[in-house]
């Protein structure tokens, strides 16, 4: 099943392909929550400043329409980079910066909500639940499984020679230069 990945105001749009996600979760650090309100995206927050995140496979994203729309930040010279719609600052992903590592955390507001639940489910699992800005229920067994499953899944995709061609260049360096903002963290 391909999911629709698309900005707030459609001139970015894409396919996220569900065939092998590398799990469903909701991240409460302050980097994420950093990195939406820096764009003014509060409402990819819940209550408790978690943002919910579909781990997949560079190769399972397909850019299909405004590709040139694509912007990338980071919070800092050696963090996550953090790609939204230049055209709406909709939050679309996070890759780590190196190509080699096969991993994309697809903004779960990116996606067709309806299409979305059904190819993903909801969040399994909680991360940097600490960072919560309130109380959040611990998953602590299924964030176990949840880690393990993408750790197992990045390496079976590193033996595989996998890169990330979604947002990396054949060469492996990012499609857009990352700007490097500094973005208050808070609590």
């Amino acid at each position: 099943m391909h999911v629709e990945l698309r900005c707030r105001c459609g001139q970015l749009r894409g396919e996220v392909d569900n065939a092998h996600p590398y799990g469903h979760a909701r991240c409460y650090c302050r980097d994420c929550r950093a990195y939406a309100r820096f764009l003014g995206a509060d409402d990819v927050l819940d209550a408790q400043g978690g943002t919910a995140i579909v781990a997949v496979p560079p190769d399972a994203i397909r850019f299909t329409t405004g590709d040139a729309r694509l912007a990338c930040l980071s919070l800092s010279d050696r963090g996550l980079l953090r790609w939204y719609a230049g055209c709406c600052k909709a939050p679309i992903a996070n890759t780590a910066r190196d190509a080699r590592i096969a991993y994309v955390g697809v903004i779960a507001d990116a996606l067709e909500p309806q299409d979305r639940d059904a190819a993903f489910g909801p969040p399994r699992f909680v991360l940097n639940q600490a960072s919560a800005e309130g109380q959040v229920p611990g998953t602590p067994l299924a964030t176990a499984i949840g880690g393990g499953r993408i750790f197992l899944r990045l390496l079976a995709a590193r033996l595989r020679g996998l890169r990330n061609r979604a947002f990396f260049d054949v060469d492996g360096a990012p499609l857009r230069t990352p700007q490097v903002v500094d973005a208050p963290r808070g609590a």
